[in-house]
């Protein structure tokens, strides 16, 4: 057994490696199951529901995320060598596609245990922030998801750890950690929907809704500084599907608050 075998790499056993990347992913899934168990608890439900659907949803969020890269970037990494397609390991997990996949299957769980879906969506979305924030040094590790090329004095200027400007220099260049802006990011936004708008939440669905708002919010600037982005013709998909995010967000907390449905929390704080 050897641990960090190299920068991307967390242990080695054998001919089996365990990378950087799948830690981070599992970690921050896991983080966000807990959440998930914790918020369920405080509605009256039986935080074990999530035990069922947490490693469903996981896995088909994995592979909605996987499909979502492989569409977009078939021709100039799969084409030639599509077995690759199955090598998740070495990074490409689009998120968006995950989260698509995922509220698909979600909304046939909930509906299926007799679970309003906004209900859980309040519970487990915030969540989902913390699980993306995670995600993202996973992309690091791989030395992926970064931006365009900045100078060594701009980064100093962050006051960043120094591991992390000098994993910032790529193909003779330093480039925005731009991993790290959207993970801070994520995580502001799961504070205030936790710490701010859950406490004035009146209706179901708020916090849902707020997800998609303020990941939106989040993914749009950050996607515009990175190098390596997924287009549909000349237009980056990830701020296509932000806006659409940012929309429905804005819709669906109005609509909730118009005619949504009251809920009541046990303050468990």
């Amino acid at each position: 057994m050897t641990f960090f075998e190299d920068f991307s790499t967390f242990v080695t056993i054998g001919p089996i490696h365990i990378q950087w990347y799948a830690v981070c992913i599992l970690t921050g899934a896991c983080i966000a199951y807990f959440l998930g168990q914790y918020r369920f608890k405080q509605l009256g439900y039986s935080k074990d529901i999530l035990s069922d659907y947490f490693f469903a949803v996981l896995l088909i969020g994995i592979v909605g995320a996987r499909i979502w890269y492989v569409i977009f970037t078939f021709d100039e990494m799969y084409a030639s060598q599509p077995l690759e397609i199955f090598a998740i390991w070495h990074g490409g997990l689009a998120i968006q596609g995950g989260i698509f996949a995922g509220l698909i299957y979600s909304y046939y769980f909930f509906k299926k245990h007799d679970i309003p879906f906004l209900l859980a969506g309040d519970a487990i979305m915030p969540g989902v922030l913390i699980a993306q924030a995670f995600g993202r040094w996973g992309n690091f590790f791989n030395h992926e998801a970064y931006g365009g090329e900045v100078s060594l004095s701009f980064l100093q200027s962050l006051h960043l750890p120094q591991f992390i400007i000098d994993n910032m220099y790529m193909n003779g260049a330093y480039h925005h950690p731009t991993f790290l802006y959207e993970s801070m990011g994520n995580i502001m936004a799961f504070l205030l929907i936790v710490f701010v708008i859950r406490r004035f939440q009146k209706h179901q669905g708020v916090q849902f809704f707020s997800y998609f708002l303020f990941y939106g919010l989040v993914r749009f600037p950050v996607e515009g500084l990175r190098t390596d982005s997924l287009m549909f013709g000349p237009i980056r998909m990830a701020q296509l599907i932000s806006i659409a995010f940012i929309i429905t967000g804005l819709i669906g907390i109005i609509y909730v608050h118009l005619k949504g449905k009251e809920v009541h929390y046990i303050d468990m704080s």
